[in-house]
């Protein structure tokens, strides 16, 4: 079977697009993941919301892949924007011709709230990929909500199962349970906003798109280190920015613009129809940007 993914923080990465015509910024791409690897990421998540996978071509997601892989050596967790088992299938063939051995699992969404649906098409995605499974549990962008202790159910049907994303609120309750039910590692995700109490009900770390990765390591790490109290003040000076980030409809925006400040992307543009960001917001962002820790700004 697989091997189950390594604790610590999976760095969502953002896709940096150029122009009028929105085309994709290698450039800037692989400067991102250089930054992740630099800052001491455990691996990467590519091609997932954050990376707005879903207004992607074909073609598109391949140089995603390419650039990526090419720039870094972490390993790579991979998203499929499909529900159905066929679509995701074809999905994940690209995956694997582009990314091959260095793909520590395929992230593939809840598809139905019935567990045995749920465990027959991930068992049936990695029959015919050979790839470790990573769950995620996103109603928000799935449109499919499932009960917890139906989630535990599925999973435990699925030996390839190297992960679960839990991003159904309330998610410390659920990672609890999670958590407590599978031998499986179980990551934080919604942009870091519940880290500290998903980290007390046992995850594993996080998985998720906030702008400044830094604080979601220096968070785990000290939790790690120093308990809740430890990572409750590493955190505090990122808290600010990550519940900015947070507003419904124009997350992503906010988030790239901040990369965008941050020098490590060209341009910050999200693809029609993700909502752009509104100007009066700008002033706000700088503040939040101005008041992180220096060596990170």
């Amino acid at each position: 079977m697989p091997e189950k993914l390594a604790p610590g923080v999976w760095g969502v990465v953002a896709t940096p697009f150029l122009g009028s015509a929105f085309e994709v910024d290698e450039p800037s791409l692989a400067r991102l993941v250089e930054h992740y690897e630099r800052i001491g990421t455990t691996g990467l998540t590519v091609l997932g919301v954050f990376g707005e996978a879903a207004r992607l071509s074909a073609e598109e997601r391949r140089t995603v892949l390419e650039t990526v892989a090419d720039t870094v050596d972490l390993p790579l967790v991979v998203g499929v924007t499909a529900l159905a088992t066929a679509p995701v299938l074809e999905e994940a063939r690209l995956v694997r011709e582009v990314v091959g051995d260095r793909l520590a699992g395929l992230m593939v969404q809840v598809n139905s709230p019935d567990p045995q649906v749920v465990a027959a098409h991930l068992n049936a995605v990695h029959e015919a990929t050979g790839a470790g499974i990573v769950v995620q549990d996103y109603p928000a962008t799935s449109r499919v909500a499932i009960r917890t202790a139906d989630l535990v159910r599925a999973v435990r049907q699925v030996p390839s199962a190297v992960a679960v994303k839990a991003e159904a609120p309330p998610t410390p309750a659920a990672i609890a349970k999670l958590t407590a039910e599978l031998d499986v590692p179980v990551f934080g995700g919604l942009g870091g906003l519940g880290l500290l109490d998903e980290l007390a009900a046992g995850a594993a770390g996080a998985m998720t798109g906030f702008s400044c990765p830094e604080g979601l390591i220096a968070c785990v790490q000290a939790w790690r280190n120093g308990g809740h109290d430890a990572a409750r003040e590493a955190y505090l000076p990122y808290l600010p920015l990550v519940n900015f980030e947070a507003q419904a409809g124009i997350g992503l925006a906010l988030r790239k613009e901040a990369i965008r400040r941050r020098g490590l992307i060209m341009e910050s543009g999200v693809r029609p129809p993700a909502a752009q960001l509104p100007e009066a917001l700008v002033p706000q962002l700088e503040r939040h940007l101005a008041a992180l820790p220096e060596e990170v700004r």
